[in-house]
């Protein structure tokens, strides 16, 4: 479907939930609403997913901590894209940080979407703190790179280097919890989208990218520009990773291969 900016909350739907009682949880969710005080700290105030959002949602404590961690480069680089936005957690983490003059969540499934825009105002991101898009990411990006004459204004990025005025955050779906089964995960295997379809989509703009905690790093190394390093932080809850997380420089005319 073709983005779209919301003007104004999308209605949340029944397939919104918020449980208050262990007995209303489908049995493959349990085991997150225990952690659903880590998950959405104010989740007692009417915190909404859908059930596939639970799967998804970064945990508050790490979403604040990358928020903390990422910054502009420039002034210029002004807006920062969270590409899978999904129930809110890393967007209002990053509107709340007061960091970057614009932030755009993109999602495109529109329940999902209510429930990010509701939970940004339980935890009191003001209206237009969160620039909300309804559509598939990757025509998003596409749109995006090609000048954004199709896009809405509000998306537009100005200036003629997305690399030095925009990053990108993502992330996406991982294909369900297989990866626990591999010492290393094998970032080609990640379904629906790969390293390399992430990368792809994303370039040349700085991005950032939210991927399992054994991720092949050497996957990873291998997408480095040239005379460029690509931090990679694993970032833990309780003495426990929860995700690797590997910081893409932006590709520049210095650089570019």
């Amino acid at each position: 479907m073709a983005p779209t900016v919301l003007k104004d909350k999308l209605p949340l739907t029944s397939t919104c939930h918020h449980y208050d009682d262990l007995s209303e949880v489908p049995w493959d969710l349990q085991k997150y609403w225990h952690q659903r005080y880590s998950i959405f700290q104010h989740y007692d105030y009417d915190i909404r997913l859908t059930d596939d959002a639970w799967f998804g949602v970064t945990p508050e404590p790490v979403a604040a901590q990358i928020a903390w961690d990422m910054s502009p480069r420039t002034p210029a680089n002004d807006t920062l894209i969270d590409i899978f936005g999904g129930a809110g957690g890393n967007s209002i983490a990053f509107a709340l940080s007061g960091k970057w003059q614009r932030v755009i969540a993109v999602e495109k499934d529109a329940a999902t979407l209510a429930c990010a825009q509701h939970n940004a105002e339980v935890y009191g991101v003001e209206d237009g703190a969160i620039v909300w898009v309804h559509g598939d990411c990757f025509e998003f990006l596409s749109q995006l790179k090609a000048g954004g004459d199709e896009l809405d204004p509000a998306v537009r990025c100005e200036g003629d280097d997305l690399a030095e005025t925009t990053t990108i955050f993502a992330s996406p779906p991982w294909g369900g919890v297989s990866y626990r089964d591999h010492d290393v995960f094998d970032l080609g295997q990640m379904h629906p989208y790969t390293l390399a379809d992430l990368y792809e989509a994303c370039r040349p703009m700085e991005h950032v990218l939210f991927l399992p905690r054994t991720s092949d790093i050497r996957q990873i190394a291998r997408l480095a520009p040239e005379g460029k390093k690509i931090d990679v932080v694993q970032y833990c809850m309780e003495g426990a990773s929860k995700a690797m997380v590997a910081f893409m420089p932006p590709l520049t005319a210095a650089n570019s291969p």
